[in-house]
């Protein structure tokens, strides 16, 4: 299996870095849904359904489907021999925060499964502190893959 995944590498990395830019697009623009979401929009109005239908497709259409990409191709390297050295931190630091960042996901999906029964707690201003998150582990991310200080 691992000479069919180094003969693979290039086009597994491109999947990988594809799937890990559609997400992080979902991942940043999902709380700013809920912002807005929560600050303007009245429960069971028109507009509480488009928010509902928006955030559906874009969770259940692009997120979900992304994240499991990643998954599945960051695995994929991950088995493939010679790529990541186990031994050191920077594989780990981003095992972690991906892990975050997937949690993070889920987390958002609740949310809105809160705004369809109508018992959405959060303020527009804590969906704005929640969405720097996925920033914070996202340079996390890059520094440990490209800097690799750990």
């Amino acid at each position: 299996m691992s000479d069919f995944l180094y003969d693979w590498y290039l086009w597994i990395k491109i999947g990988h870095i594809f799937s890990v830019i559609a997400w992080m697009a979902g991942i940043f623009y999902l709380p700013r849904l809920f912002v807005y979401h929560a600050e303007s929009v009245k429960q069971g109005s028109e507009t509480d359904a488009l928010f509902q239908t928006m955030e559906r497709r874009l969770l259940y259409g692009i997120m979900s489907p992304a994240m499991t990409a990643v998954w599945v191709f960051g695995l994929l390297l991950a088995f493939t021999r010679g790529i990541v050295d186990w031994s050191a931190i920077w594989p780990w630091i981003k095992f972690a925060s991906i892990c975050v960042l997937t949690w993070f996901h889920h987390w958002l999906g609740y949310r809105r499964k809160d705004f369809i029964r109508g018992e959405n707690r959060f303020t527009g201003r804590q969906y704005r502190m929640m969405n720097e998150l996925p920033t914070l582990f996202l340079v996390i991310i890059l520094i440990s893959v490209i800097a690799r200080p750990f």
